[in-house]
């Protein structure tokens, strides 16, 4: 394991170490797959992850206007796994569809005649698929792992590829980056290494939160002069918050920690699932307002306000009918 430019260089049985150990407040529901198209293998030489990684940094940066890199994780041709941006952020990859998502990036151009994927790149990413699955309890489903190529580029509406979208994680990408290729190719080979494992967590999830200050410290007992949580980052404005107890204005967020945050500093919302074929998202509640995405069947959105029979689903105005959620 290596340490650089506030990047860290994993192998493979590092990395689910390091994932098994994670502590994360933020809630996460969706797993991201793409590839970086450039750098590609051309650039890579076996021992610049570094610098592929800062060189990235920086153009997401300076050129996008980010505030750090986009993904969470970097995935090399030699296997090897590299932090990026902070797990308690949500990823800047696939437009509208970054909240609650969790993003990996492989090193590569994967369209057909681009990069030959490496055998070593593509057992990581297989592998570190399963291991997130594990952690998050995200479902090996089209649904839950999803590819960039899906969501249309200029809105982040799920149209399967059916126009207007990018390529990745490119159409060579574990036999192609359609949604059947996915599930004939890539989840079969997560779901063997998996082996049937789950991660079902014996606490109860009282409800969820979502973060009302721009950062919120997490610490180690429900009293605001107890010490803050040795190795994790505070929460951030947005994230979504599970409550395993509730004692004197404080929340624990933890189901095997002694996690707590102030209660006064979030605002409860409910989990719910799209039960319609499509489900419009517009600017305000109401089905005379701009339409500004949809949904589609079976995704998740977390609920932060109802009027008269509409639910915004975003920190933001974005407003779908209630008929068509299912409270989970």
């Amino acid at each position: 394991m290596q340490t650089k430019f506030g990047f860290t260089l994993m192998d493979t049985g590092e990395f689910e170490s390091y994932i098994s150990d994670l502590m994360v407040a933020r809630t996460i529901v969706t797993l991201q797959q793409h590839h970086t198209y450039s750098p590609n293998y051309a650039l890579f030489t076996g021992d610049n992850h570094f610098e592929l990684q800062r060189g990235m940094r920086n153009y997401h940066v300076n050129s996008n206007g980010w505030n750090d890199i986009g993904q969470h994780f970097t995935i090399f041709p030699d296997g090897t796994v590299m932090t990026g941006r902070s797990i308690e952020k949500s990823p800047a990859c696939i437009v509208g569809q970054n909240s609650n998502a969790i993003c990996i990036e492989n090193l590569g151009n994967f369209d057909t005649g681009g990069d030959a994927m490496r055998k070593e790149q593509a057992s990581a990413i297989i592998s570190a698929t399963a291991v997130i699955c594990l952690k998050f309890n995200i479902p090996v489903t089209t649904e839950r792992v999803v590819y960039h190529h899906w969501f249309r580029l200029s809105d982040g509406v799920r149209n399967n590829g059916s126009g207007g979208n990018k390529s990745c994680p490119g159409t060579a990408f574990f036999g192609g980056n359609k949604v059947a290729d996915c599930e004939s190719n890539f989840l079969p080979l997560v779901e063997k290494v998996l082996g049937g494992q789950t991660n079902i967590n014996s606490n109860i999830i009282l409800k969820y939160v979502s973060v009302t200050a721009r950062s919120l410290n997490i610490r180690t007992k429900p009293d605001s002069s107890s010490e803050k949580a040795p190795d994790r980052a505070p929460a951030t404005l947005g994230a979504i918050l599970r409550v395993y107890k509730i004692r004197n204005g404080w929340y624990k967020i933890s189901g095997s920690q002694n996690h707590w945050v102030a209660a006064n500093y979030t605002k409860d919302v409910y989990r719910a699932t799209v039960n319609a074929d499509v489900l419009n998202v517009r600017n305000q509640p109401s089905a005379r307002a701009l339409k500004v995405s949809e949904l589609r069947e079976g995704e998740e959105a977390f609920i932060y306000e109802e009027r008269d029979g509409w639910c915004r689903i975003s920190p933001e105005q974005k407003w779908v009918n209630k008929t068509f959620l299912t409270t989970t």
